[in-house]
Formats: C-alpha cells, structure tokens, sequence
C-alpha cells in the first residue's frame, strides 16, 4: 500500500469518527426527546449507516483499491477503527462502565450498533460495486 492510499484511509477514519460523533450527538439532542431512546436508536441505526455510505462514496474512490477483497477489507477495518472509537470514547471519554459500553453492541439491550458496523463493514464495497469498479 502507497503512502498516499494509507493517508487517505486515515483521513477516512478521521472523517468518519467525526461525523458519526456529531450524528450521535444530534440523536441524543434532538431526536431522543421527541421520538423517545429507543426509536431513536433504531432511526440512528438507519441513519448513521446512510452516512457513513455517504462519506464512504466521496472518500473511498480515491483510495485507489482495485478488486471486492480489497473494499471488503477496508470496510472491515473501517468497522473495526469505529468499534475500537465508540469503546474508547464511552470509556475513556464519557466515562462508562466497562457493563455499560458492552451493552452497546448488544442489540437485545435496544442498541443496534453491531447493526451499524455491519453496514460500515459492507459500504466501501458497496460503493465500488455501485461505481463500476469491480
């Protein structure tokens, strides 16, 4: 991998995190007091993995990967970086319990984030099967 595709992907990762935190915060100020935690955890699923589509389609076509094993493995590292986010910023940043932070990625709790992540894991290559580089 050239320096410049690895620049791009941690610039991918970056953008990323940073919209998904501000996507998050938009749940928990705006949609939660009107539709309720659960609902709104269920439309952030939703919404939060058409985003991260987005930022996938602007971004991920520069990279310069060629072939679907090649996107498959940036959307799982991708899935695994944002994994690796959330844990950190629940337990370092919001100061969560270690109970609290797992909770998350169980959907039986209401949470779809493992839902999310899939999605994430799937994007870039659905990006490049849409854009004809497969």
């Amino acid at each position: 991998m050239s320096d410049d595709a690895a620049l791009r992907i941690a610039s991918l990762c970056v953008v990323l995190a940073g919209a998904e935190t501000l996507h998050g915060i938009a749940r928990t100020v705006l949609v939660v007091p009107r539709l309720g935690k659960a609902r709104a955890l269920k439309l952030s699923a939703a919404t939060g993995s058409l985003l991260a589509l987005a930022v996938c389609a602007l971004l991920v076509p520069p990279i310069g990967l060629h072939g679907a094993a090649a996107h498959l493995a940036l959307g799982l590292g991708l899935a695994a970086f944002m994994a690796g986010f959330d844990i950190a910023m629940g337990l370092l940043l919001m100061r969560k319990p270690w109970a609290k932070v797992r909770a998350d990625f169980d959907p039986r709790t209401g949470n779809y984030l493992v839902a999310g992540l899939a999605a994430l894991a799937l994007a870039p290559l659905l990006v490049a099967w849409a854009r004809g580089m497969l």
